[in-house]
């Protein structure tokens, strides 16, 4: 059965896995490249889409390349208010009604702003949306969902003290310490950061995630930064299965209690388990896919950027999507980089639908299922009071 791209944009949706940093406005990036000095290789949105920012790329560096200029124009309180007040505006003009939006304050960080200055900016420029948004006469009548957030904080599993002042700095001051020893200090500082901006400052941090290079950089090193969060009540997600295999997804739910997965795109590769044979291999993944679907651990699906940066899936047919819904894994669609992508949560399940066999009940159960697992800052009976009012717009407009 066919489902139209109008009733999809009209449906009520999350993203609970954008990076601000991927997901800037093209005229917003080369306006505040001016006006900071921040040299573009093409200061047109034709040219940067040519250059930069494409349909295709050839492989995660070539994909990742683009953040050098975006996280470039973002270390001032005036632009990360700007730009987070914007992709909460994008969100809403698709009919995405609660976002998560995630970023790693470290790269943001100057002399004059620290982690807490950031996620503050962030924060102001996500309400000041949401309230905006939410003076709409058909949400203040109650007769849609208003528009709602949260922040969760990225830690690197690599970095180099090119990649922003705060990890020279930290380098600099740790001269004789091994990455592995950085890599946990600066998530460390970041976890507490978060908790301290949730807690004293009002933010709504919701989550801490993990991402950057896996092969070589395990979530292990990261363990005590997970373990402040789990005890602290902040919910966890990881970057695991995308660059590499089901060990990577096994270290974010052993290691790291993660609570979602971002991608989770190689969970069925049992070429990258590292046992001698094969039915062990078989094994670990069966056994690995049977505890996420158990406890519902869900994985944010990014279909287009999965397509963009691994060159092993051929086609949007062939992600391991198909895989998922077999096996009744709980997963969401997100757009990971609305810019670097070139994408929307509109785009991404118009693809889900147009190559998986997703009926209209199944399309509802899946986009539902973003808000029933998302980290929403709010009470629990909150949350089931807003996921009620959204499952009551969804259906008036699906009548499913």
């Amino acid at each position: 059965m066919t489902i139209a791209t109008e009733l999809i944009h009209k449906l009520p949706k999350t993203d609970l896995h954008v990076h601000l940093d991927g997901s800037l406005r093209l005229s917003t990036l080369i306006e505040l490249a001016k006006q900071q000095q921040v040299e573009l290789p093409s200061y047109t949105e034709e040219g940067l889409r040519q250059l930069v920012f494409k349909d295709r790329y050839q492989g995660l560096p070539d994909y990742l390349h683009g953040f050098k200029y975006t996280c470039a124009v973002l270390r001032d309180p005036e632009s990360l208010e700007r730009v987070a007040c914007e992709l909460a505006h994008d969100n809403m003009d698709e009919g995405v009604r609660y976002i998560e939006v995630r970023f790693a304050p470290q790269l943001s960080t100057t002399p004059t702003m620290d982690l807490r200055d950031v996620l503050q900016a962030v924060h102001r420029g996500l309400e000041r949306a949401a309230k905006g948004i939410n003076q709409r006469a058909a949400i203040r009548s109650g007769r849609e969902p208003r528009f709602a957030f949260g922040i969760i904080g990225c830690a690197m599993r690599k970095f180099t003290p090119a990649f922003s002042p705060y990890f020279a700095q930290l380098s600099a001051v740790h001269p004789y310490a091994q990455p592995d020893q950085l890599h946990a200090m600066a998530s460390d500082e970041l976890v507490r950061a978060l908790v301290a901006a949730r807690d004293h400052d009002g933010v709504a941090v919701v989550g801490f995630d993990l991402a950057g290079e896996e092969k070589g950089y395990p979530a292990g090193n990261h363990m005590a930064a997970f373990q402040y969060a789990h005890a602290n009540f902040l919910k966890k997600t990881v970057h695991a299965g995308e660059a590499y295999g089901p060990p990577s997804i096994y270290q974010a739910v052993a290691d790291c209690h993660a609570d979602r997965i971002g991608h989770g795109t190689h969970l069925f590769r049992e070429d990258l388990v590292d046992l001698p044979k094969a039915a062990d291999r078989a094994r670990f993944v069966e056994r690995l896919a049977g505890y996420i679907a158990d406890q519902r651990v869900t994985i944010e699906v990014c279909l287009t950027s999965n397509l963009q940066t691994m060159p092993d899936i051929a086609a949007i047919a062939a992600h391991p999507f198909g895989r998922m819904l077999d096996a009744r894994l709980s997963t969401t669609f997100c757009t990971d980089n609305r810019l670097i992508s070139n994408t929307t949560v509109t785009k991404e399940i118009a693809l889900a639908v147009a190559h998986f066999p997703i009926t209209p009940t199944d399309l509802r159960h899946l986009i539902v299922y973003g808000f029933k697992r998302s980290f929403y800052p709010g009470s629990y009976l909150e949350k089931r009071t807003y996921v009620r009012q959204v499952i009551d717009y969804y259906q008036s407009i699906a009548n499913v």
